[in-house]
């Protein structure tokens, strides 16, 4: 969910989208377009993709949707754009229907396959991976780098964090870690962290091999229509 300063900032746009709109109030349309500046950054329209590049960016932007759909614990999804969005060529929104105070082991791991299943689809389809996967990948190996060692989360290491944090206020409040374990532990923490992707991954890729037909009907959907909401995503995985 958003903390204060995100709510904030949503607010915010939202009230500006509706004055640019000539409106006395807020309504959800600027809610939701708020959302997803708040999110992924404002819409760049001009940005303009060869036909190739523009097929990827569906199937990739596919990916991520149909493997979060199947996932039990992974956060609805709402919308599946190409369209860029600040640094991102193309978007999969999902939100959560309530907010999480406590987050089960089974939830990082059904988020880390949804973050990967973009690298998948691209490598399924085209036989190839792309630059375009870079933040997701980034984003799951921090996931699963926090699982290990700050919550506890590994069978293999036990139920221990690894690493003590210190804020360096004189750096503008940065966070250093105080490595207190052994370079042994440091290779098993390695270890851990690549098995829990590897495992994600393998997932994505199974689902995404069981419901090609899924996948391959909201590319090209996204291909015709640029922009695909919740009711028609739903449909669309229904058929």
């Amino acid at each position: 969910g958003f903390v204060g300063a995100d709510l904030e900032n949503l607010v915010n746009e939202a009230a500006i989208l509706a004055a640019r709109r000539n409106k006395k109030a807020i309504g959800m349309a600027e809610l939701q377009e708020a959302i997803e500046r708040v999110m992924a950054g404002p819409e760049r329209k001009s940005r303009l993709l060869s036909k190739r590049d523009r097929e990827i960016v569906a199937y990739h932007e596919a990916g991520h949707a149909v493997v979060m759909h199947h996932l039990p614990l992974a956060d609805p999804v709402h919308k599946v754009s190409i369209i860029s969005r600040g640094m991102a060529l193309g978007y999969t929104l999902g939100l959560p229907e309530n907010d999480h105070i406590v987050i089960p082991r089974s939830k990082f791991h059904d988020e880390i396959a949804g973050l990967l299943g973009g690298r998948v689809a691209e490598e399924l389809v085209f036989g190839d991976v792309t630059t375009g996967a870079s933040n997701d990948l980034e984003r799951a190996t921090e996931l699963a780098r926090k699982m290990v060692k700050e919550y506890g989360m590994s069978d293999r290491l036990g139920p221990m964090t690894f690493g003590q944090k210190e804020e360096l206020v004189f750096l503008g409040r940065e966070i250093a870690e105080q490595r207190d374990y052994s370079e042994e532990i440091a290779q098993e923490i390695d270890q851990e962290i690549q098995n829990i992707v590897q495992n994600a991954y393998r997932r994505a890729r199974q689902i995404l091999t069981e419901k090609r037909d899924k996948l391959e009907a909201l590319a090209r959907a996204l291909l015709e229509k640029e922009t695909i909401e919740r009711e028609e995503f739903l449909a669309l995985m229904a058929a």
